[in-house]
């Protein structure tokens, strides 16, 4: 009888760890998700900022130069974020500022009048389509 006790211990405590072990490792997937989302916005925003062409800015008005600006200044602020970003909050914050630096890049294209078709602004930024 002592026995089956100390049996039944020993596999509700193995059942306990391995249930602790898979919600550690699912938060742990989701915090390295949330990083590589973050990475992959934030690079699609600096290949954003590099201009078309010098010609197409010669062109765009102050609108889309303010939006330039502002997507500079989101890109300053996510890598900033990211560079010390440890939790999945963090990570989070940081991708959302990325995006709303697409959306100001998204902008300023418009006004200097080289906007992307929507196919060619999802290739190029990974499935993100500003709204």
């Amino acid at each position: 009888m002592g026995y089956a006790i100390a049996l039944a211990a020993l596999l509700i405590a193995g059942a306990v760890c391995t249930a602790v072990r898979r919600a550690r490792g699912a938060r742990g997937a989701s915090r390295l998700d949330a990083e590589a989302e973050a990475h992959r916005l934030l690079l699609r925003l600096a290949a954003g900022l590099a201009p078309p062409g010098a010609a197409s800015w010669a062109g765009a008005d102050a609108a889309a130069g303010r939006a330039l600006t502002e997507a500079a200044e989101c890109h300053r602020t996510a890598r900033a974020l990211l560079a010390q970003a440890r939790t999945t909050a963090e990570y989070e914050r940081a991708t959302r500022i990325a995006q709303e630096g697409l959306r100001h890049v998204r902008t300023a294209r418009e006004g200097a009048g080289t906007r992307c078709s929507a196919r060619g602004w999802r290739e190029s930024h990974g499935g993100f389509e500003p709204t």
